[in-house]
C-alpha cells in the first residue's frame, strides 16, 4: 500500500575528487570530479522510510542543479505518495512542464537533470513499498511526442508478452540465454546481466597503468572491454594495439570518443582504428546530431563496426529520432540523463519495437547501481534477449553506497534490497559535501597555499 505525504526535500552537493588519479578521464572531459546532487525525500508516513535520489555530474555545476532541484522542490512537498503514484504520468508532466522553468528547458539540461534526481528518489520510496504490474508502468509513461512511434497500446502488449517469458522462454540459441535456465527471472537470478568494463582505459591513464588494470581485469574474468579514444589519432593507435594484444582477439573491444569529432573526421578516424575490430564506437560526434550519426553509422558498416551513443541524449525524442534515422545499432540509456525510470522506460520500449540493443551507460557516482535495475527489468519484461547487449560496469565509489552492485564473474547480479539502489552511506556524504566536507575543506586549502 502506498502511504505517506512527502514532508520534506532535502538536496546536496556531494562531490569527489576522481580527477586526481585521471579517473573518468576522457578526450572532451580531461579532468572530471565524479558528483552528485544527492535528494532525500522523507515523509510522515509511520515507517520511517525515505527516498534518495541522484543525477550525476562532474564537480563544478553541481551546485547549479541543486539549485534547479530547490526550484523544483514545491511540485513535490506536501505531496501524497498514493497521489503520485495513482497518477504518476501527470505528476511528471507537472515537474517538466512548469510554466517558467520549462524555459530553460524544456526537458533538457540542468533542469532535466534536477528532474531526475527527484523522480529517482520519488521511485527509490515508491519502490520500497510495493511492486509494479504493467498497467501501472505504463501509467508511468507520458507518451507525448512518441505516439507516432509507440503507442500506449502497442507498448502494453510488449510488456504482456514479456510476462508470459518470465516463466518459460525459447528459443534460447537466438538470444544468448543460458540453456539450463528455463526463464528470463532465472536466468538473471543464477547468471546476472552481462556487464564490461570500462575502468582500464581512461585516457587520462599511462600505459603501464593500463597494462596492469587489463591483466587485472582478465583475471577477474572480464571479457568485455572499453577504450577511450579522441585525443590524438597516434595515440589510439598505440593503446588499442597495446590492450587488443593483452585481451586477443575473441574478447570483446569498444570505442569512446565522448562527442570529439565532426562527422567526417569521426569516419576517417574510426576507420584507422578498424584494425582492432571494435564492436562500436561510442558518441562519435555531437549528441544532438541525429543525421550526422547516421552518416557515420552508414559509413562504418562495410567495416563492421557500430554506433553507440545515448548517454547524453536529451529526452525520448532524440532518441525517437535516431532510431527513426537508424544512427545507432547499440542504444545506451542513462538513468539520471533522461527523467529517470518513466522517461527511460518509453525508450526501452522504443528499442525494443526497433529491435536495438540497449546497453545502458554507467560509471561515474551511482550510475551502476541505479541501471542495473533498467537493465535486469530490460531483459525480463521487455528485450528477453541478451544478444549484443551488455551493461557498462565502472569499478569507482561504489564503497560509498549503502547497497552497492554487486559483480560476479563479469555480470551485474539482482539487487536484493528493496529500492532504487540510491542511498548513500551518511558518513561519505558529509566526508565529501561540497565545499565544507572534510575531504573538500582540506584540498581547498591546500590549493590555496
Amino acid at each position: 500500500m502506498v502511504r505517506g505525504r512527502i514532508s520534506r526535500l532535502s538536496v546536496r552537493d556531494v562531490r569527489f575528487p576522481t580527477s586526481l588519479g585521471g579517473h573518468g578521464s576522457d578526450a572532451m572531459h580531461t579532468d572530471p570530479d565524479y558528483s552528485a546532487a544527492y535528494v532525500i525525500l522523507e515523509t510522515d508516513a509511520e515507517d520511517g522510510l525515505k527516498g534518495y535520489g541522484i543525477t550525476f555530474t562532474l564537480g563544478k555545476g553541481t551546485e547549479v542543479v541543486v539549485c534547479a532541484v530547490n526550484a523544483l522542490a514545491h511540485h513535490v512537498v506536501n505531496k501524497d505518495l498514493q497521489e503520485i503514484a495513482g497518477d504518476f504520468r501527470s505528476f511528471y508532466r507537472q515537474l517538466t512542464s512548469d510554466g517558467q522553468l520549462r524555459w530553460i528547458g524544456p526537458e533538457k539540461g540542468v533542469v532535466h537533470l534536477a528532474t531526475a534526481a527527484i523522480l529517482n528518489a520519488v521511485w527509490d520510496l515508491w519502490a520500497k513499498q510495493e511492486g509494479k504490474d504493467p498497467r501501472t508502468l505504463l501509467s508511468c509513461i507520458d507518451f507525448r511526442y512518441i505516439t507516432d512511434v509507440l503507442t500506449e497500446e502497442e507498448a502494453y502488449e510488449i510488456l504482456q508478452k514479456g510476462q508470459v517469458g518470465k516463466k518459460e522462454r525459447g528459443p534460447w540459441k537466438a538470444q544468448n540465454v543460458h540453456k539450463c535456465c528455463v526463464s528470463t527471472e532465472e536466468q538473471m537470478q543464477m547468471h546476472g546481466y552481462p556487464a564490461y568494463t570500462t575502468s582500464c582505459a581512461w585516457l587520462g591513464y599511462s600505459d603501464d597503468t593500463l597494462t596492469q588494470l587489463c591483466m587485472e581485469a582478465l583475471q577477474d574474468g572480464w571479457t568485455r572491454f572499453k577504450v577511450k579514444v579522441g585525443a590524438d589519432l597516434q595515440d589510439d593507435i598505440r593503446r588499442c594495439r597495446l590492450i587488443r594484444n593483452m585481451i586477443g582477439p575473441e574478447k570483446t573491444l569498444m570505442l569512446d570518443a565522448n562527442q570529439r569529432w565532426d562527422v567526417t573526421e569521426a569516419v576517417e578516424w574510426v576507420s584507422q582504428l578498424a584494425e582492432f575490430k571494435p564492436l562500436w564506437i561510442e558518441e562519435p560526434t555531437s549528441p544532438d546530431d541525429i543525421l550526422g550519426h547516421a552518416t557515420i553509422s552508414k559509413a562504418l558498416v562495410p567495416l563492421g563496426i557500430g554506433v553507440a551513443t545515448g548517454e547524453q541524449c536529451h529526452n525520448r525524442v532524440i532518441f525517437k529520432q535516431l532510431l527513426q534515422a537508424k544512427a545507432l545499432q547499440f542504444l545506451q540509456i542513462d538513468s539520471c540523463r533522461l527523467g529517470s525510470v518513466n522517461e527511460n522506460l518509453s525508450v526501452l520500449l522504443m528499442a525494443k519495437k526497433f529491435e536495438i540493443p540497449v546497453c545502458p551507460h554507467a560509471g561515474g557516482v551511482g550510475l551502476c547501481e541505479l541501471v542495473q535495475h533498467l537493465s535486469i527489468f530490460d531483459f525480463i519484461s521487455v528485450s528477453a534477449s541478451l544478444k549484443n547487449r551488455m551493461c557498462e560496469y565502472v569499478d569507482h565509489l561504489h564503497e560509498h553506497f549503502k547497497y552497492p552492485a554487486a559483480i560476479k564473474n563479469a555480470s551485474y547480479m539482482p539487487p536484493t534490497d528493496a529500492g532504487y539502489s540510491t542511498e548513500m552511506k551518511e558518513d561519505s556524504v558529509k566526508k565529501h559535501r561540497y565545499p565544507d566536507g572534510e575531504v573538500w575543506k582540506k584540498l581547498l586549502a591546500a590549493q590555496e597555499n
